[in-house]
């Protein structure tokens, strides 16, 4: 692909394409407000990957799951919330592409991409002033762009990202936001249950809009049909916590056949 220029100065588009594109991380961390304007007529602009600001080294070796007991650490602590911001930074930034990369869906979907991405910065904001008081500002430990990864691909749809990033990553959010509260709350952290607890909270908003947009993109949200936008390796049980949160993942718009369903999936069907 021969190289594209950027979106026209002054357009959503084009705030977006520098937030994603960037190599400061304090326009990561903290961009300007989006302009009003979007691009006339929009087109499709492709970003292939973000930038990386060098504060923000990769993470090669795998990493073990936190000990609920090993969060006591501060340090610990500072590790998973270092990993929630970097999740929280990937999925900001996955909202721009996506909002670059569908000029075609429609315009609410798209404003509705732009709105959740604010959400995101907004969120990671709250873990990073936190790590701060922790000692650990954000950048000081390795990353993994694991949704990156996982998400973007040559062929993906609309109805592929919202199944992927919303429907899925974002869903078991839900799941993984609670038990992480309790576990802070049984630390000794309060502010930082406090913080995983609004986020949480707040997540509900937007698996609830994957929701609609899977449904509105594929006609339904049925199990097997979602599953199979899905790319390879990843399986349902990747994207879901334990226990779930069947409380906010109901409030979302999860069918009851779908969370037993995927409640199932590792044990009646394997991990396939």
């Amino acid at each position: 692909m021969s190289e594209q220029h950027p979106p026209p100065e002054g357009t959503v588009e084009r705030w977006a394409w520098d937030f994603v594109s960037s190599t400061s991380l304090e326009t990561k961390l903290a961009p300007p407000p989006p302009p009003s304007t979007w691009a006339t007529p929009s087109q499709r602009w492709v970003l292939n990957a973000p930038g990386r600001p060098p504060e923000l080294v990769q993470r090669t070796e795998r990493k073990k799951a936190a000990r609920p007991g090993a969060l006591k650490d501060p340090a610990k602590r500072a590790e998973v919330l270092h990993t929630f911001l970097h999740h929280e930074l990937q999925a900001a930034e996955l909202m721009a592409w996506a909002l670059l990369n569908f000029p075609d869906t429609p315009e609410p979907f798209r404003r509705g991409l732009l709105g959740i991405c604010r959400d995101e910065l907004r969120h990671l904001q709250l873990y990073r002033a936190h790590l701060v008081t922790l000692g650990h500002p954000f950048g000081t430990m390795p990353v993994k762009d694991w949704f990156w990864e996982r998400v973007p691909g040559e062929s993906i749809t609309p109805q592929h990202f919202v199944a992927r990033l919303g429907v899925g990553f974002e869903g078991g959010n839900l799941d993984h936001g609670a038990r992480f509260t309790a576990y802070f709350a049984s630390a000794g952290d309060p502010r930082a249950a406090e913080i995983q607890a609004q986020i949480t909270e707040e997540e509900i908003a937007h698996a609830s809009f994957a929701i609609h947009w899977f449904r509105a993109f594929t006609g339904g949200l049925d199990f097997e049909t979602w599953r199979t936008f899905l790319p390879e390796p990843i399986t349902p049980s990747m994207t879901r916590g334990t226990p779930l949160n069947l409380e906010a993942r109901r409030r979302a718009g999860y069918p009851e056949a779908f969370l037993d369903a995927l409640a199932a999936w590792g044990t009646s069907h394997g991990e396939r």
